[in-house]
């Protein structure tokens, strides 16, 4: 890991988290009444628990790429980082994947009940479209309908819900790797490739640049699935920070169940070469994303 990639990501990390805190202490606008304390506690822990914010990394490391950095894009990164946190929420609950922990600590309908837990993420999934649409994010209007539509299509039912939906669907006997493929497109993908295309968007990129970012999101999604699957069979808890073992006991539709440990590596090699591939045209610029993309692969080594 190089030090300029290690700095740039920590840099993001802090300063997603910094403005997270800003938007979940911010005051009601207007004459709205203040957001209820539990459901604001439970925002904040859902959203300042930790977390690698990798998807806030892409972004803001896209936009850098044509030169547009500041608050502004850190805001459009800590608003996709709200709505990443809410689906983790909702993952969580007893009805999907009934998890106990996350990131070492109680999930948080664990930690507040069942019902706060859908309100807080239903609330960090709104809140993100309040930051977007907002001119503090960015000046031009065009730009903040394309952010904000851009988003309700890739967390939607053509994105990640719809993907949360084929995962929570029984098993075919057989798992077929091309569905398999579609689900973890949908339900992992469809939002790093926003998050490069997003960060693309801010930085005023051409319709192609566009293209080449959100290809290698997309890439860069399924290989960050592959790996979270990866972990999920071959590391301890402790490690992973979450249970493990699940998706074998649950009969997930996963590609190490089609394929098996060692070709499902050789699976996440490929897809992070062609995430690389993606950003021949903008190197040496995009060394940043390019590190990413082979941390994961390290990463479920």
């Amino acid at each position: 890991m190089s030090s300029d990639y290690a700095r740039r990501l920590t840099e993001a990390q802090d300063g997603v988290a910094r403005m997270l805190d800003r938007l979940l202490d911010a005051p009601p606008t207007g004459n709205r009444p203040p957001t209820p304390p539990r459901l604001r506690e439970a925002m904040r822990y859902a959203a300042l628990s930790g977390g690698k914010r990798l998807r806030p990394f892409v972004l803001i490391e896209a936009a850098r790429l044509f030169g547009k950095t500041g608050d502004g894009v850190v805001r459009a990164a800590a608003a996709l980082e709200c709505v990443h946190c809410y689906s983790l929420v909702h993952d969580d609950l007893p009805s999907m994947d009934d998890d106990d922990t996350r990131r070492g600590q109680p999930t948080v309908h664990r930690a507040f009940g069942e019902a706060t837990a859908i309100l807080a993420g239903d609330a960090l999934l709104t809140l993100a479209f309040a930051v977007l649409a907002d001119p503090a994010t960015d000046a031009d209007a065009a730009t903040r309908l394309a952010l904000v539509a851009g988003l309700a299509e890739a967390a939607g039912q053509a994105g990640m819900v719809g993907g949360q939906m084929l995962d929570l669907a029984p098993p075919a006997e057989t798992i077929d790797e091309a569905a398999v493929i579609r689900l973890q497109s949908m339900k992992t993908a469809s939002l790093f490739s926003y998050a490069a295309e997003a960060g693309a968007v801010l930085g005023g990129a051409s319709a192609s640049e566009r293209g080449m970012l959100s290809t290698y999101g997309e890439y860069l999604g399924r290989a960050f699935q592959l790996a979270d699957d990866l972990i999920d069979v071959t590391a301890t808890p402790k490690a992973a920070g979450k249970a493990t073992g699940k998706d074998a006991a649950k009969g997930k539709p996963t590609l190490i169940a089609v394929h098996g440990v060692p070709k499902a590596r050789k699976r996440l090699a490929a897809l992070t070469g062609e995430a690389i591939s993606a950003l021949a045209p903008l190197a040496p610029r995009a060394v940043n994303l390019v590190e990413l993309a082979r941390h994961l692969a390290a990463a479920a080594a």
